[in-house]
């Protein structure tokens, strides 16, 4: 876990890396003018430092989050290895933009249940690799033994079994539901046989969003508790058109134009077009 600060100023460095990539500006140069920027008693500038000796030496900024593991999460290292990925649908800007909401969240205070959420979305969303990125998720100082347990439970039974059902039995609210239903019966309620890692809240959300879609899941936890959002990915822009290049576009339209009317007037003549013409003219002209 680091300081306060810490996360503060990750969230400059990935904000400002994403906005320089999308002017053009290359990531070594943007990563050597934000190591400027940075808070000096902080550890990211020395952090910087080495991202931009990786760069350098490999081409990869994941392969140096990952030689700073008591700095860089492994959810931010699978992540950004993701992001890297030439093959996947997964791209930099979006990378980026999830790694800056997470150290924003941590910054105001996260707690494992919502961290927790923000990453199993995350991996939903961007169809990244479960089985790779839940033991990624449980890499996390934040998490418990008891946590990181049930995760990689989460890890084996993700799509077999609805992510609400696995919070729900996780929750006060299952074993209050459970009571009731044993005194109704007659028989005797049994307690908690398992750890309860939720509170009564996500139990109630959870048990409302069985068997539904868990995008459903995940906006009701970040509407009625506050939970981050994820960024979703946004289609790139095109760059707006050079004068240059529109002057050349009329000049086009143009000649056709000429070539127009010059067809409605009785046809074309094609010689002007002939390279030995065109050769002859002491200007080089069409004429």
């Amino acid at each position: 876990m680091l300081e306060r600060e810490e996360y503060i100023e990750q969230v400059h460095l990935f904000r400002s890396l994403a906005e320089r990539m999308a002017a053009g500006v290359a990531a070594q140069e943007a990563l050597v003018a934000i190591g400027q920027e940075v808070l000096a008693t902080a550890k990211l500038p020395l952090a910087i430092g080495y991202l931009v000796g990786e760069l350098k030496l490999v081409g990869t900024l994941s392969t140096a989050l990952a030689r700073l593991p008591h700095y860089f999460t492994a959810f931010q290292t699978f992540v950004m290895r993701q992001a890297e990925d030439d093959g996947g649908r997964f791209d930099m800007r979006t990378g980026l933009a999830v790694l800056e909401r997470e150290a924003g969240y941590r910054a105001e205070g996260a707690t494992p249940q919502g961290l927790f959420f923000y990453r199993f979305e995350c991996l939903s969303r961007n169809r990244l690799d479960y089985a790779h990125g839940l033991v990624a998720v449980a890499d996390d100082a934040v998490f418990d033994a008891e946590w990181r347990s049930w995760i990689h439970t989460v890890a084996r039974q993700v799509g077999f079994i609805d992510l609400a059902d696995l919070v729900y039995v996780r929750s006060p609210e299952y074993w209050r539901i459970d009571s009731r239903e044993a005194l109704l019966a007659g028989r005797q309620a049994a307690g908690p046989d398992r750890a309860i890692l939720f509170g009564d809240k996500e139990g109630r959300i959870a048990r409302a969003n069985r068997g539904k879609d868990p995008l459903f899941f995940f906006a009701a936890l970040q509407r009625q508790l506050g939970y981050p959002v994820v960024p979703r990915p946004t289609p790139a822009t095109p760059s707006a058109e050079s004068p240059a290049l529109l002057a050349r576009r009329l000049e086009r339209l143009e000649l056709r134009v000429k070539l127009l009317e010059e067809e409605a007037r009785g046809g074309i003549d094609l010689s002007r077009f002939d390279p030995k013409n065109f050769a002859a003219r002491p200007d080089g002209g069409h004429g």
